[in-house]
Formats: structure tokens, C-alpha cells, sequence
């Protein structure tokens, strides 16, 4: 049995397990593999030697048919420009059927079967009719598909606040819940735009960071607690969490800060 990666189908599809068999492959490579009842196109975004924590699936993993050829990769570059007048067509029928939704996104597979064409709305949409008439258009398979404001942000990219690329539009291959108890335990300001994406909700990095914060934070104070130390006694005022140091305000009025790190 071949090593395992997990390849994003196209160029915003989900990223599934593959088996990439006898081929050498690394992240970053382009590859044509069998999905949904025909040849898809997609790109490594990790290899793991015997599969990925948290990345278990029930069903086997497919296989990667060849890495992309040079051939390839010019019909993966033409799908990317039908995909645009196909955008227009649908952005047109949508208008014409008068339905409340926004289309984001239209792509091809890689064997031209099936378009894709990704939407938001804030309801239920009844796009059959809609459905139909592009059938009739393009003579393939037509999929919609309707997405949330994180996966909008994840297709057109960006630039977070930290000033790097959007994790979902680099790196993530999920997206993990995210709560505000992950902002208050990283000592974060609660004000909603200091600690929201682009896409208006929860910065996803503070879920892949929170596991880290609850290691490097035991053993610490909390802000507000009062403590009785050695050096001092009185109330916790900050605690820094990477130096593993807390500043405490003692009951003479002097700030007093202490160290953890030996603990």
C-alpha cells in the first residue's frame, strides 16, 4: 500500500485522502486523480507517511492517476477561462429566474463533465429551474453548491491582519470550530473586529493555537486571582504566558512581577 496525501480538488474544492502509490510526489504538485465518477485535477497539500491525526476517513483512499503533464496543465489553464464566460452565463440566468442568491465561483472538472458553481444566500434556494436551463447551455453536469462567508473568504483569498496569507487559502484543509472562551483564554481583547477574519467571523488561527495556549498556560495564575507567594502576595494583574510570568499588585500597592518558569 502507497503513502497517503491529501490533495485539494481544483483550485477550491475540499481536500480528500489519496494514494499515491509508486509515484514520487511532494507538496505543491499538480496531479490528475479519479473522483466522482471520472479524472479530476487537484494539488498536494500534504503527505503523511501513514495517514494524518484528525484526518481519518471511513471510506479507501483513491488513487492518483499520474502527477500533471504539461498537456495537463494547458487544459487546467482553458477550464479556468470557461469557467469564466460559464460564471457570466449563470450570474445572467440567475437574474433572469430572480433568485436571492450570489453566485462566487464556477469551475470545471478536469474532464469538462461537470461545472461547478458555488453560492451564498442567506435561505433556502430553489435553483432546479436554474439548474436545468444551464444543463441545456453547457451539456454537462451541473452542481451548485451553496458555501458560508469562511469558505467566500477561502476562494478569493487575501491577506489577514497579521499581514500573511489567509490560513484557509494557504494551508488549512478544514475548517475547526472556533469559539470566543479560545479568544478569552488566550487573553485577547474581545472587541469583534480585533479577533474576526475577512470573512466576519472568528479568526480561525485561534483554534490551532488554543491547544498551545492551555499547554504553556498550566501552572500560571489567572488574571484576578489573588496568590501568595514567596515574593509577594496580592492580586494577579497581567500574566504573560510565553515568558510564563504574572505581575501582581501586593496588598502594599507594589507590582511585583514572578516568575514560573521554574514550576
Amino acid at each position: 500500500m502507497g503513502e497517503i496525501v491529501f490533495v485539494r480538488l481544483r483550485d477550491s474544492g475540499q481536500a480528500y485522502p489519496y494514494n499515491k502509490g509508486e509515484l514520487q510526489i511532494k507538496e505543491g504538485d499538480y496531479v490528475i486523480v479519479e473522483h466522482d465518477r471520472g479524472q479530476d485535477y487537484g494539488q498536494v497539500v500534504s503527505c503523511c507517511s501513514h495517514g494524518c491525526p484528525g484526518k481519518e476517513t471511513k471510506e479507501p483512499a483513491k488513487k492518483i492517476i499520474r502527477l500533471a503533464r504539461d498537456t495537463d496543465i494547458k487544459q487546467i489553464e482553458d477550464n479556468r477561462a470557461r469557467a469564466k464566460e460559464a460564471f457570466n452565463s449563470c450570474n445572467k440566468k440567475i437574474g433572469e429566474h430572480k433568485l436571492d442568491m450570489k453566485l462566487v465561483q464556477a469551475e470545471y472538472s478536469f474532464d469538462r463533465s461537470k461545472i461547478m458553481f458555488y453560492f451564498t444566500a442567506t435561505g433556502r434556494v430553489d435553483f432546479r429551474d436554474l439548474v436545468k436551463d444551464l444543463a441545456k447551455v453547457f451539456k454537462a453536469r451541473i452542481e451548485l453548491r451553496q458555501i458560508g462567508v469562511r469558505d467566500e473568504a477561502r476562494l478569493f483569498g487575501g491577506f489577514g491582519p497579521c499581514g500573511r496569507e489567509l490560513c484557509c487559502a494557504s494551508f488549512l484543509k478544514d475548517f475547526e470550530p472556533v469559539t470566543i472562551k479560545m479568544a478569552k483564554e488566550e487573553g485577547l481583547s474581545l472587541n469583534p473586529p480585533k479577533i474576526s477574519g475577512i470573512c466576519g467571523r472568528l479568526m480561525c488561527c485561534l483554534s490551532y493555537e488554543y491547544e498551545s495556549y492551555k499547554i504553556l498556560s498550566k501552572g500560571l495564575p489567572r488574571e484576578g486571582e489573588h496568590v501568595h507567594t514567596p515574593k509577594a502576595k496580592g492580586k494577579v494583574i497581567s500574566v504573560n504566558v510565553f515568558k510564563r510570568t504574572a505581575s501582581i499588585l501586593t496588598d502594599e500597592g507594589a507590582v511585583v512581577e514572578i516568575s514560573y518558569k521554574e514550576k
